[in-house]
């Protein structure tokens, strides 16, 4: 099972290399109206010119996680250690009947591996949106710097539907042909719900009645104004940004429910006398009591307080 889960991640990863890093496929050709009042918007120039940089972008969406969910993980092992709610029991079969995992080895890289199938799945999903449609950017026209003479649209607006139409330089009119939905917008919005989900599953009321709602806030705020911008410079439609958004948020909730399950909500830190009378204790799991009865060699816990069963 775990070689078949290799082979996926591969695949994936070798799409996403294809639509990022080389011409194997190209955005559809749309055609547009002359002087299109939402097309002409000025050209705000490379990506690096943004207020939220792709270095900056991409550094929060591939080292957040790793840092986040690494050290919830790591605080959640240290205070279950003597314990037998956990950790105590948890074991990870490897090779045969002699090599076992770190249950918080285990669990970190677990995690982590369906955030990086996740990541990479929207981004595939985002490409083929673009792709297929070929929506034009707000400062398409700014660019395409059409020849209104040449195609008889001096005076009326006409619709232009000629792929040479554009006189202006291919790689920033191909770039401005790759916009709905935007990347950036479901990228951002992905890591932010999948991680909030996370922590609010993780934490809840152990770390306090506002700690995990508002570092979940936080999150998804940032990831909110990312897209925001997006618009405010004029890189992307408020369309664009939007469908981005609906698409990270539609994939990390999927995975969070169906892939990793959402983990039962048993606190993993000791709640207060204040918070115990709120804490549900219908929902503690039965599969930890029936695994163990049916092997000695693959004991599974369920996450108290987090995710749920991965394999």
């Amino acid at each position: 099972m775990l070689y078949f889960q290799v082979v996926i991640l591969a695949a994936t990863v070798m799409l996403v290399y294809y639509c990022e890093f080389t011409d194997t496929f190209s955005p559809a050709q749309q055609g547009f109206i002359c002087r299109d009042p939402t097309l002409t918007k000025p050209d705000p120039g490379p990506e690096q010119n943004s207020c939220i940089q792709p270095v900056i972008l991409y550094s929060a969406v591939g080292g957040l996680p790793v840092v986040l969910i690494s050290g919830v993980e790591l605080v959640i092992f240290i205070l279950q250690y003597n314990s037998n709610n956990l950790y105590d029991q948890e074991k990870v079969v490897v090779m045969g009947d002699c090599c076992y995992v770190n249950p918080m080895v285990r669990r970190t890289f677990r995690f982590l591996g369906v955030y990086v199938f996740g990541l990479f799945t929207t981004d595939i999903f985002v490409n083929g949106g673009q792709l297929v449609t070929g929506s034009l950017a707000p400062y398409f026209l700014t660019i395409c710097q059409p020849n209104y003479t040449a195609l008889g649209c001096e005076d009326t607006a006409l619709f232009v539907s000629q792929s040479d139409a554009c006189t202006g330089d291919p790689d920033e009119i191909m770039r401005a042909r790759k916009t709905f939905p935007s990347k950036e917008a479901a990228l951002s919005l992905y890591t932010a719900v999948y991680l909030a989900m996370y922590l609010m599953s993780c934490i809840g009321s152990s770390g306090g009645r506002l700690a995990g709602p508002l570092l979940s806030l936080s999150l998804v705020s940032l990831a909110v104004l990312t897209g925001i911008n997006r618009v405010a410079e004029y890189r992307n439609h408020w369309s664009d940004v939007i469908a981005g958004q609906v698409i990270g948020v539609a994939i990390a909730v999927f995975l969070v429910v169906f892939v990793v399950q959402y983990f039962k909500k048993r606190p993993v830190i000791p709640q207060s006398p204040s918070d115990a009378g709120t804490a549900n204790t219908d929902e503690v799991s039965p599969q930890i009591n029936h695994t163990m009865e049916a092997t000695n060699k693959y004991v599974v816990s369920q996450c108290t307080g987090s995710f749920a069963e991965v394999t």
